[in-house]
């Protein structure tokens, strides 16, 4: 019997979305719940968290917090992690980049301090074509980042570019621009892509 998911976070991306495009790629049916704050700070208030934080995913009853260990496990259950231990750590390693530009850029948009965001817009503009140029010479030639198939790199390299190509064009870096591609012809992602709430972040 298949395990029946239940995935708890914001009606946001954020943190939340590349767990979600795990469940599409894999074609996996979840419970997507999205709390208002209110919702959340009633959930929070009864305890019943693993750290008092969210996302959250419960299997069968059982709940696990921390978004890259949810994101690890729902990819490796449902074969995305790769196809050997060499490339499941590679894999791990791009996520975890991917992670790291995520936190620059969720940083920025909540900033409140006008100085401190501008600081920050400026530290993205140098560290953003670092981050694409390692990538591009990291990338796989078959338009994936790790092997000649998909794992959750592509879909967390996917995610974190949502807001990036909206201002940068992959002209120059066409292994990744085909990563793009890939992860957006994928059946699975473009049927959550057509259907998934239209959030602002």
């Amino acid at each position: 019997m298949a395990p029946k998911y239940k995935f708890t976070y914001f009606n946001a991306r954020g943190r939340g979305e590349l767990i979600r495009l795990i469940f599409a790629a894999a074609g996996v049916e979840f419970e997507d719940v999205r709390f208002n704050f209110e919702q959340w700070f009633a959930f929070k208030a009864k305890g019943t968290t693993p750290m008092g934080q969210m996302p959250v995913l419960e299997v069968d009853g059982q709940m696990m917090c921390q978004s890259l260990a949810i994101a690890r496990y729902v990819a490796r259950e449902n074969g995305l992690c790769g196809k050997t231990s060499w490339e499941e750590a590679q894999a791990d390693m791009l996520v975890c980049g991917a992670d790291d530009l995520l936190t620059k850029l969720i940083k920025v948009r909540f900033e409140k301090d006008e100085a401190k965001k501008e600081e920050g817009k400026k530290d993205l503009a140098t560290y953003v074509p670092n981050f694409l140029a390692n990538y591009e010479k990291l990338c796989g030639s078959d338009g994936y980042l790790v092997g000649k198939s998909l794992t959750y790199a592509d879909l967390a390299f996917f995610n974190v570019m949502h807001d990036i190509l909206q201002v940068t064009s992959l002209d120059k870096y066409p292994r990744l621009a085909r990563v793009v591609e890939s992860v957006t012809a994928h059946t699975g992602v473009a049927a959550w892509l057509g259907k998934r709430p239209d959030t602002p972040s």
